[in-house]
């Protein structure tokens, strides 16, 4: 008897030691991918407060002082200003058409059964699979035959196409898994079906919405070729082109490059920064039962 339990402390301990070595290792793993992820973030910030003879000198070296001249100067110098407002006139309009447009077609397509439902949303699944290199061309036409070209609308029609294949595979995915109870006891309660979707389904996908409202604002902030095809008049160019330009034109000095990086960046990270919780509980949704 006392040998018996003998051996099971001691197995109790080897597996024990055996769960925190590997929970060592996972921690260590996750440490180490996560200094590595910050590292470049760390340098341009570092770089966009120093001036060029420092990052000649020592470019891994933190600023000696924290000195904005490199940050006011593309703002101002660079038109950082200009190409911010262009962006934020692009990406909230996409975003948000693309949340409305997803959210009522991904909850018509997994709550309701109607004839040819499996081959609307496999035609959508389609866009997910067709880049956007495949239709530049005759879109350009496209929208220089309705007259969008140059304009504010060739970047946002398209974009808001482009991003409804994966919102309405988002969405419905997210609508699907939720319970029929609740729709059932809304309209039992007096609810038609635009207040049941509204007030009682809606509510409930906003982790899904937020997971949507992330990917569609960095897909629309970062976009590239879209604008530099369709958007090539100077005063309309967001921030990602004006980047190119500004590059171009200072090449030789990196802090002020670092600095209009710097700005070009910081939207992005400030909308996951007050939306992480919501976005990973989107990401997890559905993940565990």
């Amino acid at each position: 008897m006392i040998a018996t339990k003998t051996r099971s402390k001691a197995s109790d301990t080897r597996y024990e030691m055996g769960r925190g070595a590997s929970e060592l290792a996972r921690y260590t793993v996750l440490v180490t991918w996560g200094l590595v992820a910050l590292l470049p973030f760390v340098l341009m910030w570092s770089s966009a407060f120093k001036t060029s003879k420092e990052i000649y000198r020592d470019p891994f070296a933190l600023p000696a002082s924290l000195s904005i001249d490199n940050l006011v100067r593309a703002w101002t110098v660079g038109r950082f200003g200009n190409y911010l407002g262009n962006s934020l006139i692009i990406t909230l309009p996409t975003v948000l058409g693309v949340l409305v447009l997803s959210c009522l077609a991904g909850y018509g397509i997994a709550r309701y059964d109607f004839k040819g439902r499996k081959a609307i949303f496999l035609l959508f699944l389609l866009g997910i699979m067709v880049p956007f290199q495949s239709v530049m061309i005759p879109l350009y036409y496209n929208l220089r035959d309705y007259g969008l070209l140059g304009t504010y609308g060739a970047m946002i029609f398209p974009a808001i196409g482009l991003g409804l294949p994966f919102g309405i595979f988002l969405m419905q995915a997210f609508f699907r898994g939720l319970p029929d109870e609740l729709a059932d006891a809304a309209r039992v309660d007096g609810c038609d079906e635009f207040r049941t979707f509204w007030q009682v389904m809606l509510p409930l996908a906003r982790p899904a919405m937020s997971t949507l409202f992330v990917f569609q604002f960095m897909w629309t902030w970062n976009a590239f070729l879209m604008p530099l095809l369709y958007m090539q008049k100077e005063d309309l160019r967001p921030l990602p082109l004006g980047l190119m330009f500004f590059q171009g034109r200072y090449t030789s000095d990196y802090g002020l490059i670092a600095a209009g990086v710097a700005i070009a960046t910081l939207p992005v990270i400030v909308v996951y920064i007050l939306f992480q919780r919501q976005f990973i509980r989107g990401l997890t949704a559905g993940a565990l039962k």
